[in-house]
């Protein structure tokens, strides 16, 4: 009977441990649970802290006046570069003409300059009876049927 007694006290101490192995699971995970906690507690505050000191901080602004300081940016910088680009423009003291009306009437000049010589140039008369023939010279003719016979041969 010790065999017996063995074997009863062997399945009474694995069902002792399967009980101990389940407590043993339930306290890992509640100790987990209450970690999870007091991280999600942690960022919830930090959160609080953050969001307090942003309304510190935004207490004293207004959107209306960060919109009027942004207007009032853009329009020192738009004086600033009215000045940069007044001062950067080259200035010609005593040229108050305008340049086109000065090309206008250069050309104008220029046009009536040379009417005046057309006007003096006297050109020589047409001749009024036929013109004398000149009989193509007998080397030019060879050259060109040599010509036309390098051309036939490559044609061909």
């Amino acid at each position: 009977m010790t065999a017996l007694q063995a074997l009863k006290r062997k399945k009474r101490l694995e069902k002792q441990l399967t009980q101990i192995d389940g407590t043993l699971s339930t306290i890992e995970f509640q100790r987990e649970a209450l970690e999870n906690s007091h991280t999600n507690t942690e960022v919830l505050k930090n959160m609080g802290y953050a969001a307090k000191a942003m309304k510190t901080i935004h207490q004293n602004l207004d959107v209306d006046k960060i919109d009027n300081l942004m207007l009032d940016i853009r329009e020192q910088q738009d004086v600033a570069q009215e000045i940069s680009d007044a001062i950067s423009t080259p200035t010609s003291f005593g040229e108050e003409f305008d340049e086109d009306e000065l090309l206008a009437e250069l050309e104008e000049l220029e046009q009536e300059d040379l009417n005046k010589h057309m006007a003096s140039v006297t050109l020589p008369s047409v001749p009024s009876g036929k013109l004398p023939s000149r009989p193509v010279s007998t080397r030019k003719r060879v050259e060109d049927d040599d010509d036309m016979q390098m051309l036939a041969a490559w044609a061909n």
